[in-house]
């Protein structure tokens, strides 16, 4: 049983690794370049998918304790963190934010205006959008929008 959770934990502990890089390269090629108002660590929390976490932290624990080839298990772990490494180059980073978080020609009304533009991020109180009309990007209160 012990070494079921050591290997859950040491399957975590790599994945957590593989995450921050990858969230590292989508602030620094996405969020950065938009200027969104966004603090890493809010960046990091509020968009991981629990249950890929869990995924993965079994798959990578299941790995590095239960497989005794290193020539299966180093390539796969090489090919993540290569992987995960990649998000570092602007032009993937950029485009993984953009896959993740940019909606593009959306629509959005509040008492007084009409907005229309695209979406670079949905945060937890504030929208950062890029307003056609205006050509600059802007900041909407999730509150003052009308549904």
């Amino acid at each position: 049983m012990s070494k079921i959770i050591q290997a859950f934990l040491t399957g975590a502990f790599i994945t957590f690794i593989f995450d921050f890089f990858i969230f590292l390269g989508i602030q620094k090629n996405y969020i950065d370049v938009y200027n969104v108002d966004l603090y890493y660590n809010i960046l990091f929390a509020d968009n991981q998918n629990i249950f890929i976490y869990l995924l993965f932290s079994v798959l990578f624990g299941y790995l590095v304790l239960y497989i005794d080839s290193n020539k299966i298990k180093l390539p796969i772990i090489a090919f993540f963190f290569v992987t995960s490494l990649a998000t570092l180059i602007p032009q993937v980073g950029h485009a993984l934010g953009a896959g993740l978080f940019m909606q593009k020609n959306q629509t959005f009304k509040s008492k007084r205006y009409t907005f229309t533009g695209d979406v670079y991020y949905i945060g937890r109180k504030n929208i950062t959008f890029y307003d056609y009309d205006l050509q600059k990007t802007i900041l909407l209160k999730k509150e003052e929008l009308i549904q």
